[in-house]
């Protein structure tokens, strides 16, 4: 049986969907941005059937950050997915049609149960794009730090 995940990507959480081939909801958490975070999506993927060799797919609105970073490193299958290609799957799919983070992690599993071969998988990084990006993530760091700093405002780590 084939299992696809979906996460809804925010700010600080992210909502996740794990749907079987028939389209039935197999899981759902929604996990902070964080370590732990990453630990529990981790988990829930290997108690789904996640494998090195048959790794579940997943379909997240948004091709960076630190959880694709992290999913990337992995080697699991990643498609970025519009966000407007989501709303309209939530149109038509939805009566109220009214947004909800659970149901756009549901609808972004079931675009890549059913039209997964419409959309592009994310290609794997070459080692200098991973090393501009750990360097320019780190000077973004910085300078929100120091931004920050003499406004009292503390960012968290993401």
């Amino acid at each position: 049986m084939a299992i696809y995940c979906g996460i809804d990507w925010a700010e600080g959480h992210h909502d996740i969907a794990l749907i079987d081939d028939e389209g039935a909801l197999v899981g759902k958490r929604r996990i902070d941005e964080s370590i732990d975070g990453v630990a529990e999506l981790t988990a829930m993927l290997a108690a789904a059937g996640d494998t090195v060799h048959e790794p579940i797919p997943i379909a997240i609105e948004t091709p960076r950050g630190l959880l694709v970073a992290v999913l990337r490193a992995t080697g699991r299958p990643i498609y970025p997915i519009n966000p407007l290609a989501v709303a309209r799957y939530r149109e038509r799919t939805s009566v109220s049609g009214k947004k909800s983070d659970h149901v756009d992690a549901m609808a972004l599993a079931n675009i890549l149960r059913t039209d997964a071969h419409l959309h592009r998988m994310l290609p794997e990084d070459t080692a200098l794009a991973r090393s501009i990006t750990v360097l320019a993530r780190a000077y973004q760091d910085a300078v929100w730090r120091r931004t920050k700093a003499g406004t009292g405002i503390a960012r968290s780590a993401v």
